[in-house]
């Protein structure tokens, strides 16, 4: 997130004709959390899945609707016991779902949500963020989210949100926070399969080991040092 926030500033205080906006700085931070939707425990996973805690309820209460409907509703037979298959189902289901199910369930439910929002009013770029939070969740971690292809979405339902409401720079903002975090796993020890699926190759600087205590100071150290050159060039260009 960090390395996110420093790119918005670099967006809003060196490109020319980008307002300096808290909110663009905000969604390049944003965006930087974007790829790591594919992992149990982001932040941005965990923020997102705000029906994380209800979902097994859901399942649970869907149970008794549908044993409701066949006690007193359905007539014995074929329906009734078929009705109470399904409740039982239901109700196994949600009493056996554990923390990873029920978190890709509940960003399903959130992408899908933000779907219809999207349909409803009309914006494209809306519904594509919906897909996008809805599929991430289901693929394992550091694969198709972390793509040029992902990125080059990303970008694109910017780009649809910056002709929608007309707030100009939303493409380099949600853009460059998506791919500084690439770029900044890049340079950790797994890296990063930047064009997968054509190659299937991990690609990157080798210098940082994930969770670390040398990989995070690392981390601080090149954050701060990109801090540092963004204001320098941002202080630069401010006239004296």
């Amino acid at each position: 997130m960090a390395i996110g926030l420093i790119t918005g500033v670099a967006v809003a205080g060196l490109v020319p004709g980008v307002p300096f906006s808290p909110a663009g700085i905000a969604l390049a931070g944003f965006s930087a959390l974007a790829p790591d939707l594919d992992h149990p425990n982001s932040r941005l996973s965990k923020r997102l899945g705000f029906a994380q805690n209800y979902v097994r309820w859901a399942f649970v209460v869907v149970a008794a609707v549908v044993a409701a409907y066949a006690q007193w509703q359905l007539t014995p037979g074929p329906d009734r016991r078929l009705a109470f298959t399904v409740a039982l189902a239901f109700g196994l289901v949600g009493a056996a779902m554990q923390g990873e199910a029920t978190r890709k369930l509940a960003l399903l439910f959130t992408g899908l949500c933000t779907v219809v929002a999207g349909l409803y009013t009309g914006f494209v770029w809306l519904s594509m963020l919906g897909c996008f939070i809805a599929l991430a969740p289901f693929t394992s971690h550091r694969s198709y989210t972390h793509t040029i292809w992902a990125a080059a979405a990303w970008t694109y339902i910017g780009h649809l949100a910056n002709q929608s409401l007309g707030w100009h720079g939303v493409a380099l903002f949600a853009g460059g926070g998506y791919v500084s975090h690439l770029l900044a796993d890049s340079v950790t020890k797994a890296g990063v399969k930047w064009f997968m699926p054509l190659v299937d190759t991990s690609l990157g600087i080798p210098l940082i080991r994930t969770g670390s205590k040398s990989g995070n100071m690392l981390e601080v150290v090149i954050c701060a040092a990109y801090g540092v050159l963004v204001l320098a060039l941002i202080i630069s260009r401010l006239p004296f």
